[in-house]
């Protein structure tokens, strides 16, 4: 498997990898679907296509040996911190362990940027899936945000939302960005 800076080349299998994790029926193959709570689509081609070109923001994909993406994960730069949204695995092979490395290559970018944390929303509702990013030490900073109503390019809730705000710190860097040694 290889983890590369996706491309507008691969924006349909992208958008296509995206929404059949997050939505539908093909999303209830794996545990990370929102379709009990969202109808509609997570994302589509503009909208992957913007995130490209947005200054600051990348989507990593993670590929198998025959190049057909297996996961995502879009990073964007948001001042000392980076932020970590549509992490995606195709829901047959969620528990794979793909899900992990594309966090482990976030956490890299991470450090390489010299970012303090990374932070993320999550769902409030989505149990499982903030015990695993906690498993990871991601915590719940208890800031909360709303969860977009009336536009439907963020899928349309079947219940009230709110997102929670969760963050890993990373070790502070001088001035000069040098690791400052755990003393």
């Amino acid at each position: 498997m290889k983890i590369q800076i996706a491309t507008k080349h691969d924006i349909p299998a992208l958008d296509i990898l995206v929404n059949s994790g997050y939505r539908g029926d093909s999303s209830k193959r794996g545990w990370t679907t929102e379709a009990d709570l969202l109808d509609g689509l997570r994302t589509d081609k503009n909208a992957l296509e913007k995130l490209m070109n947005e200054e600051g923001s990348v989507i990593l994909k993670i590929s198998d040996d025959e190049g057909a993406i297996l996961g995502c994960v879009n990073l964007k730069e948001k001042d000392s911190k980076l932020y970590l949204g549509m992490l995606t695995v195709n829901p047959l092979l969620q528990r794979a362990g793909i899900g992990k490395l594309l966090l482990k290559a976030s956490e890299e970018r991470a450090f390489e940027l010299k970012k303090e944390a990374i932070i993320m929303t999550v769902i409030t509702v989505r149990s499982e899936l903030i015990a695993w990013y906690n498993r990871h030490g991601y915590s719940d900073t208890g800031k909360r945000e709303p969860f977009p109503t009336g536009d439907p390019s963020f899928g349309l809730p079947k219940q009230p939302l709110e997102f929670m705000v969760l963050e890993k710190s990373y070790p502070e860097f001088d001035i000069n960005h040098n690791l400052i040694p755990v003393q």
